[in-house]
């Protein structure tokens, strides 16, 4: 039979990725081609519940309908034009996030990572030119825990030893605080003058969504005000309405000095981020002294303008914390029933569970396989916890039905 009309299973995908691509992802084992909505669908025609969103990409639903039609208007239109001259989107683009956000200035970018490079470089900037900072002594602290991307400077400010083991050397001027711990980041502040600034996830996602004691935010930003740091939120995961606000920092009506924002930006049809702050801080920086080619492109505002406009039009903060109550509450009931659930916890649609070794060794990661057999998708993180973290789109039907194949699958292994 000619090969080309064999039919091509996950398998053959599977195994392409393996033999020419890196090896630097463990996917589960299922091969998608198509999503709708809150689903996805396998090469072999099977529908799953996604409760992943590419990490929080595609809180706006796949392929939701406004967007596409914002990405195909405008790919026949322009698409790139560098920033070597005007294009007619940038400015309306900015205009309407700034005024959405409340803050007198965006830089966009690409990634995530891009966007937390950027504020970092502000940062520094800003303690130079205004805090008044001793040359090259600039300081910026993170948390322990923290993950913002895989870049030199992002895996310098880890503390998870698959990130950084043997990329050495690092960038030198980051500090590290616990998390959660208000009082080691006064002594911090305290013990160097050339802080410049303090950036953190208002919500850990990667470490396994830790959620701060009610009062952190507030009390970061008091910190931030009394030592003159800058406080970086990196809302890159928990912004855009997937914990129930526009921003996680929205809880305790904390607003940051600069917000890094990505992932859902675009929806999950393109690599977008932006960087937020005001006058103060953003005009440090002058033409030339930072960029990106295809940072502000107009498939990226038409793009990004439309994926904002979904999130306040069909309301998805208050329905991700409507869903999310009720995830949770599926959620401790199961674990009333079962030993295999440690701990549930969460805020708005970013969730996560800690799942109990059992068996023969078999960890969170039989776990989420034995669940796509059933039907839906999911990531462990950290070797024992499951982070589920549907499309904000999701309804109160199709959510009982996905706690009841969650529920399902962990009975049957407990």
């Amino acid at each position: 039979m000619n090969s080309g009309m064999t039919m091509k299973n996950a398998q053959y995908y599977i195994n392409l990725e393996d033999e020419f691509g890196a090896h630097n992802y463990h996917p589960l084992p299922v091969v998608i081609e198509k999503g709708e909505g809150i689903f996805m669908y396998d090469v072999e025609g099977k529908k799953y519940f996604d409760f992943l969103s590419a990490y929080s990409a595609v809180n706006q639903g796949h392929c939701h309908p406004k967007i596409i039609k914002a990405l195909i208007n405008q790919s026949q239109q322009l698409t790139l034009t560098s920033r070597a001259f005007h294009n007619n989107l940038l400015g309306e683009y900015e205009k309407y996030i700034t005024e959405l956000f409340g803050y007198d200035k965006l830089l966009p970018m690409n990634t995530g990572v891009e966007g937390g490079e950027t504020a970092i470089k502000l940062a520094r900037r800003w303690g130079y030119t205004v805090k008044g900072v001793e040359e090259n002594k600039a300081t910026v602290v993170f948390v322990e825990g923290n993950f913002w991307g895989r870049t030199m400077a992002a895996i310098s400010s880890s503390t998870d030893p698959s990130s950084y083991s043997n990329f050495g050397p690092y960038m030198p001027g980051f500090s590290i605080v616990p998390y959660n711990n208000l009082n080691a980041l006064e002594e911090t502040f305290k013990a160097n003058p050339n802080i410049c600034a303090f950036m953190f996830e208002p919500i850990q996602g990667e470490a396994g969504v830790v959620v701060p004691d009610e009062g952190y935010l507030q009390g970061v930003r008091n910190l931030c005000n009394q030592y003159r740091v800058l406080m970086i939120a990196d809302e890159v995961q928990t912004g855009l309405c997937r914990t129930g606000k526009m921003l996680a920092c929205d809880h305790e009506n904390v607003k940051p000095d600069l917000v890094i924002l990505g992932k859902a930006l675009s929806g999950g049809v393109l690599p977008i981020s932006a960087v937020l702050a005001n006058n103060e801080v953003m005009l440090t920086i002058k033409p030339g002294e930072h960029g990106s080619t295809y940072g502000g492109n107009p498939l990226a505002c038409a793009v990004a303008t439309a994926s904002l406009q979904v999130l306040v039009d069909e309301q998805l903060a208050d329905n991700a914390n409507r869903m999310g109550e009720i995830f949770r509450n599926r959620m401790l009931q199961l674990q009333t029933r079962t030993t295999l659930v440690e701990l549930v916890r969460g805020k708005g649609l970013l969730n996560a569970i800690i799942i109990k070794p059992f068996g023969d060794n078999k960890t969170a990661y039989d776990v989420c396989l034995a669940m796509k057999e059933n039907g839906l998708l999911a990531k462990q993180t950290h070797g024992d916890i499951i982070r589920f973290a549907p499309p904000l789109v999701i309804n109160e039907t199709q959510m009982h039905e996905a706690c009841d194949i969650i529920e399902k699958t962990i009975l049957a292994l407990a």
